[in-house]
């Protein structure tokens, strides 16, 4: 089995050598839930997942790729649950097939009705937004970007940024962004 998302936070925060104080510190979140969440015994929200990543200084998507290097094409296929992970509102499917090193790390999203809570954030790279399903409203910086099937944004990530879904039905969306 692999990692789960509260033993990449674990680890990462050990390999930085820093303690569960100083996330807290810099994420405002509680040490006795940043704990919790490296044993999964909580779940996260998006906003407080991005908090953490800014700090461990990775992308979101890392804690969402496997890590087994693959050198053949890999297909996947809609029914196969490769890392399929729900955090609260929020529905993440990993697509890189277990491949490293890509530069990239592709995700598929789907945003459930009426999730808008939360605070932009920043993080390194570019991310390019494909809407499959549905709409999607893209806030970056003071300006909001509504996005219908078929569209697409490219985000330079580190301009403060956050994805909402306004409409009564879920948006599915593909997310690449780059390493």
């Amino acid at each position: 089995m692999g990692k789960t998302i509260g033993d990449k936070i674990k680890s990462l925060r050990k390999e930085r050598k820093l303690t569960l104080k100083e996330i807290a510190d810099k994420t405002d979140l509680s040490i006795s839930f940043l704990s919790q969440v490296e044993r999964m015994k909580s779940s996260l929200t998006l906003e407080s997942l991005k908090k953490i990543s800014e700090v461990l200084q990775v992308n979101p998507s890392y804690f969402f790729s496997t890590e087994t290097e693959q050198k053949q094409p890999t297909v996947i296929r809609g029914n196969n649950s490769i890392a399929d992970m729900t955090v609260n509102q929020f529905i993440y499917k990993d697509l890189s097939g277990n491949h490293t090193g890509l530069g990239f790390n592709p995700l598929l999203i789907i945003l459930n009705p009426g999730e808008n809570k939360g605070n932009q954030f920043t993080h390194h790279g570019k991310e390019f937004l494909y809407v499959l399903d549905g709409k999607l409203t893209v806030q970056i910086n003071d300006e909001e970007y509504h996005l219908n099937e078929h569209d697409s944004i490219i985000i330079d990530s580190s301009s403060p940024h956050y994805w909402l879904n306004l409409e009564s039905k879920p948006v599915k969306f593909l997310c690449v962004s780059s390493e």
